[in-house]
């Protein structure tokens, strides 16, 4: 049987499979049915569009227009030849946190369904879009007719049953002709799982990956010229299975690896860790420009106590202290080695005014403090299917606070992210391992492969998918103004 994957790509509170990142879903898919002896080919919705919607023909960008980042990610396959021999297709597909995507663009359900309509084969609906999505923070999850699933399945295998193909599932780096990151999967759920908004309570249960086994999957995409690594896929990486040895064995395993990063830290885990030792470990054997991603949410203690959420304003407060007195200092490509990143959600149960109050008197405390913050994602919250949200409040506080929140994002922005990002990369700075990725009119736009990394525009149109060496010579409010050198 010829089985044809098809990645919408997806994004999640605990992992990211959006180009130039390589997510779980496709390649545990792909080496579940490789293993079992079939034919499996790898396709990404950029093909697909390329094929319904372009008629298989990509055109130069003028000096005037943007790249089609809707077209930028293709495979070493034609879609519709691939199609056409294809006996069973699985569509995975789901966006559980809205951002924003430099050379990417996920598909919605409705795009999806409208690409497939004249498929003939069965086509199986998968990824995080079982438990709902929307593409947009501030709304409800996507609602449309998805009766052109012949099935819509979770794919939940025990990590015991994945290490059997994970041989067979790097294969699907074959496919692909450009670098990607490859998120590793180190755990699944939340071993606190109760903050309202968020689906991985639903998902899963909290289990740790054997450490051993990261290590195996790490390798086994080594040998394949793999050199871009995250260690995501779960809610915290401190309570991983041994992550200062799974650091170190990983090191010695793959010592040409040019990036190596990791995801989400409970701020209660950082400021708990005996000695600190996993954040010494993080520092000493990751990559420069590591993020640790704070699920803060909110500084106001009433939104926190309201939702559920995991970590209490102060002690987000401690491990932002204990990060940057680590991490804070520069690594060989320009960025510092490891800070910590927060996130800020609108939309909570039980958010007023005073709750913005709050979080800029915190913010302005760590400026005061002359701590850095690499970033600070602010959003809308999504309303997704079964959370607690959903069934306690909704979209009520959505609406009711609508009206302020460009106000209090703009205030962020102006007030913290643009001070904080002059502080991180000073006029002068040079940045190494810059990979040049897409054309706005005139301007380059490029950055660093890695976890949330800068974007940098550059006068002049550079050639594409190059590494280039940069100094920064200005800032915009979450960017970088850069030149080559």
């Amino acid at each position: 049987m010829h089985i044809t994957i098809i990645d919408c790509y997806t994004d999640e509170a605990s992992g990211l499979g959006v180009p130039p990142y390589l997510g779980t879903y496709p390649r545990y898919l792909f080496g579940k049915y490789k293993k079992e002896g079939h034919e499996v080919s790898y396709l990404t919705i950029d093909d697909m569009r390329l094929w319904k919607q372009k008629k298989g023909i990509i055109k130069e960008p003028t000096e005037k227009e943007k790249t089609n980042i809707f077209v930028y990610n293709l495979t070493k396959n034609n879609a519709e030849k691939t199609i056409s021999k294809t006996h069973k297709i699985i569509v995975v597909l789901g966006v559980h946190v809205p951002g924003k995507y430099l050379t990417a663009m996920p598909g919605t359900l409705k795009e999806v369904v409208s690409l497939l309509k004249d498929i003939k084969q069965p086509i199986e609906l998968s990824g995080p879009a079982v438990f709902g999505t929307q593409l947009e923070g501030g709304k409800f999850f996507e609602k449309i007719d998805v009766s052109r699933f012949e099935e819509i399945k979770h794919y939940d295998a025990p990590f015991n049953e994945i290490e059997k193909y994970i041989e067979d599932s790097t294969e699907i780096i074959k496919q692909i002709p450009d670098k990607r990151v490859i998120e590793i999967e180190t755990g699944r759920g939340c071993n606190v799982g109760k903050c309202s908004f968020c689906t991985e309570p639903l998902k899963n249960r909290f289990v740790n990956r054997k450490m051993e086994h990261v290590v195996k999957e790490v390798e086994s995409f080594y040998k394949h010229g793999a050199r871009l690594f995250r260690l995501g896929k779960q809610a915290d990486f401190y309570a991983s299975d041994r992550p200062v040895e799974l650091l170190k064995k990983i090191n010695k395993k793959c010592p040409k690896i040019e990036v190596l990063h990791i995801d989400n830290v409970n701020p209660n885990s950082v400021v708990k860790d005996k000695d600190h030792e996993i954040t010494k470990a993080i520092v000493k054997y990751c990559t420069p420009g590591n993020i640790a991603a704070f699920g803060v949410e909110s500084f106001d203690s009433e939104v926190v106590k309201a939702n559920l959420l995991n970590t209490a304003p102060l002690m987000g407060y401690k491990a932002i202290q204990i990060i940057n007195k680590y991490g804070a200092v520069r690594g060989k490509n320009g960025m510092h080695k490891f800070l910590p990143g927060i996130n800020i959600i609108f939309g909570l149960l039980k958010e007023t005014k005073t709750t913005h109050v709050k979080n800029m008197e915190t913010l302005q405390k760590i400026m005061d403090e002359g701590l850095l913050l690499r970033r600070i994602n602010v959003r809308q919250v999504a309303v997704l299917p079964d959370t607690f949200l959903e069934k306690h409040g909704g979209n009520k506080y959505l609406r009711k606070n609508k009206k302020y929140y460009w106000k209090w994002r703009n205030e962020i922005r102006q007030k913290v992210d643009w001070p904080m990002l002059k502080l991180i990369l000073p006029i002068g700075t040079i940045m190494e391992e810059v990979y040049t990725e897409m054309y706005d009119g005139k301007t380059t736009f490029c950055r660093q492969y890695g976890t949330y990394p800068l974007i940098i525009g550059i006068k002049g149109r550079i050639p594409l998918k190059k590494k280039i060496k940069v100094k920064v010579v200005g800032h915009m409010l979450r960017s970088i103004v850069g030149e080559v050198v």
